[in-house]
């Protein structure tokens, strides 16, 4: 049975696991429609491929991939609204307030938060992110007309609002910018490949999969020689200054992930691991030394295999198998 996590996620991510290209492209239906994708028509996708801005109302909870204009209206007291944005891992997202209509001296408000919040869980981590909790937020009734512009760190960015009166509400324009060099990331889809270069930063970028995945890394360059070892020796990469660590678990935020193995040492070839947790996460720690990079490939993995191998779990449905 999939977990609470992997629900709410299927609200906000999983009904993105679609082929790269126009396909990406998917809406939610209402939580009562039977289908739970709904691909842009042929018609709608002409109009973006020739420029045309692609325009839509807003729900209370919602999730967006696609660039264009979007308008929330509340109907009724709208008090726990959120809208998950998400682009491709080299991708940046830009949200501008276009109009905003809101009652703040009533207790309304309209937020941006760099990155994603789930059941209090941040990604990335507050241990990854260049900005403190606290900067991560931007609050219109606070800044007003003085940033009507917030764009993200990474391929990820939401909104949370409140709107009591009907009636009310607000317009954005969402635009998405190239990211040279991609640092935290949480995947559209269950299956892909990618390859995170560190250069000369100090700084740490996590790859998040909210899937339980087979990942295989093919090549990892790092600053310096040691090894790879996993979480349940006694050995580790800690103090070495630059590695990469696997870590599962079930909410959204590495930081309290279980450690599943390290690799600290630089190699051409392939290392494979299944983690059977909701949530995998490849994180890169970097001392700004030296350029790090590393390649690898992931694909669901299969749901009998996770239930076979059950017995033998690190914690309730999360196991490592290399």
């Amino acid at each position: 049975m999939p977990s609470a996590f992997q629900l709410q996620c299927h609200l906000v991510l999983i009904f993105l696991a679609a082929s790269k290209g126009e396909t990406r492209y998917l809406e939610v239906r209402d939580a009562g429609e039977d289908d739970p994708f709904l691909l842009l028509s042929d018609d709608l996708k002409r109009e973006l491929s020739a420029g045309q801005i692609y325009r839509r109302s807003l729900r209370c909870i919602d999730m967006l991939s696609i660039e264009g204009q979007f308008t929330f209206t509340a109907d009724q007291p709208q008090l726990h609204c959120a809208t998950f944005f998400i682009g491709e891992p080299e991708e940046l997202i830009t949200i501008h307030y276009d109009f905003v209509n809101i009652d703040c001296q009533g207790g309304d408000f309209l937020k941006v938060f760099d990155g994603w919040i789930l059941k209090g869980e941040k990604f990335p981590s507050s241990l990854d992110h260049p900005l403190t909790t606290s900067q991560r937020y931007v609050d219109f009734c606070e800044s007003g007309n003085i940033q009507r512009t917030i764009r993200s760190s990474q391929n990820v960015a939401m909104i949370f609002f409140r709107i009591q009166v009907p009636g009310n509400g607000f317009t954005v324009t969402v635009k998405k910018s190239s990211n040279l060099f991609p640092c935290n990331v949480i995947s559209q889809t269950p299956s892909g490949r990618f390859t995170m270069v560190i250069p000369h930063q100090h700084r740490n970028c996590s790859f998040s999969i909210i899937y339980p995945v087979v990942i295989k890394i093919s090549d990892l360059i790092l600053g310096h020689l040691n090894g790879l070892f996993l979480k349940k020796s006694s050995a580790s990469c800690a103090g070495v200054g630059d590695f990469v660590e696997l870590l599962g678990g079930a909410g959204l935020d590495p930081s309290k992930m279980f450690p599943l193995a390290d690799l600290c040492h630089s190699f051409h070839g392939s290392a494979q691991m299944k983690i059977g947790c909701d949530n995998t996460v490849l994180r890169m720690v970097s001392s700004g030394k030296h350029i790090n990079r590393v390649t690898f490939e992931y694909h669901q993995l299969d749901l009998q295999e996770t239930e076979t191998r059950k017995e033998n779990s690190i914690e309730e449905f999360c196991f490592p198998s290399i």
